[in-house]
């Protein structure tokens, strides 16, 4: 069971773990330095803990112990109750949800261990928005993708806003990063993988006509919002797809984006069919595909 501390000093140092949440380039540098990210919310700290991730500490106002508490009572980890004006000079911004918790980061797996055992892999490439990282990570979960792979400068998945956004999604689809870019690609493709690069240029094949759910293995690349792939990582793909617009629309936010590129990816496999034939079947009562043999 967890000691519940009551807290009434902003400089006291047991909330070291919480302090400037708003300074983006320091807990950019410091999070991964020390080893911790934070949870935001009862479901994504709830979600980090089913996961695996070993509890620091919770920051929680006195309305959340309760909410919490059989959180609290099955963590070792110290939690700290302060008042919401308190958590909100310590973090620098109000916490409405009014739960946080520190936890501690896991070893990442190297690409290498990754696409041993994935047939659908995500690769991003300078993707630096935290807000889309988070909703990139939640269309993956939600649509079947099996990992993501990172270039070096993408953003940490694991930043408060990117987990935040995922609503913890960014915790069950595995990920790792590339060491070299985009050299690295190298590797994804010697592991069997096709790599398709989404862009819209008019050059490229609609995203529905290169069939990507047909291919055995496949890795979807994803650039930046506004300049999207570069033109070395174009030149690594082995082929170049595209959503295709109406009513004189030229591209889409990349988070949206990848939501669609995801249920082309994903549309036609076995489980997905399966699932979907169980439906039908449970709404009709029949086997839509047919009798079967005598």
């Amino acid at each position: 069971m967890a000691d519940l501390i009551t807290v009434d000093d902003p400089d006291d140092p047991r909330l070291r773990d919480y302090t400037g949440l708003t300074d983006v380039e320091l807990r950019r540098k410091r999070e991964p330095a020390e080893g911790l990210f934070i949870a935001e919310g009862e479901k994504v700290i709830r979600r980090a803990k089913h996961a695996g991730y070993e509890m620091r500490s919770m920051l929680l106002s006195a309305k959340w112990v309760d909410v919490m508490r059989d959180v609290i009572d099955e963590v070792p980890a110290p939690v700290y109750a302060v008042s919401p004006d308190l958590a909100e000079r310590v973090t620098g911004y109000h916490v409405h949800r009014g739960a946080l918790a520190s936890m501690q980061r896991k070893p990442l797996p190297t690409a290498d261990e990754l696409l041993q055992s994935t047939r659908r892999v995500v690769i991003m490439e300078s993707v630096n928005d935290h807000t889309n990282i988070g909703a990139i990570f939640r269309s993956a979960a939600a649509l079947g993708m099996d990992a993501v792979l990172l270039s070096p400068d993408c953003a940490d998945p694991l930043y408060r806003r990117s987990v935040k956004v995922s609503m913890g999604a960014v915790f069950s689809v595995p990920y790792a990063r590339l060491e070299t870019w985009p050299k690295g690609l190298e590797t994804v493709r010697e592991a069997g993988f096709k790599l398709l690069a989404l862009t819209p240029d008019e050059k490229a094949s609609p995203i529905d006509e290169a069939a990507p759910h047909r291919l055995d293995r496949v890795a979807l690349m994803l650039g930046a919002e506004g300049d999207g792939l570069s033109t070395q990582a174009l030149m690594a793909a082995d082929e170049w797809v595209r959503i295709p617009m109406a009513h004189g629309v030229d591209s889409l936010n990349v988070g949206a984006a990848a939501a669609v590129a995801f249920y082309a990816v994903a549309t036609g496999r076995p489980a997905l069919q399966d699932r979907t034939e169980d439906r039908a079947e449970d709404r009709t009562g029949t086997n839509p595909a047919g009798p079967g043999p005598a």
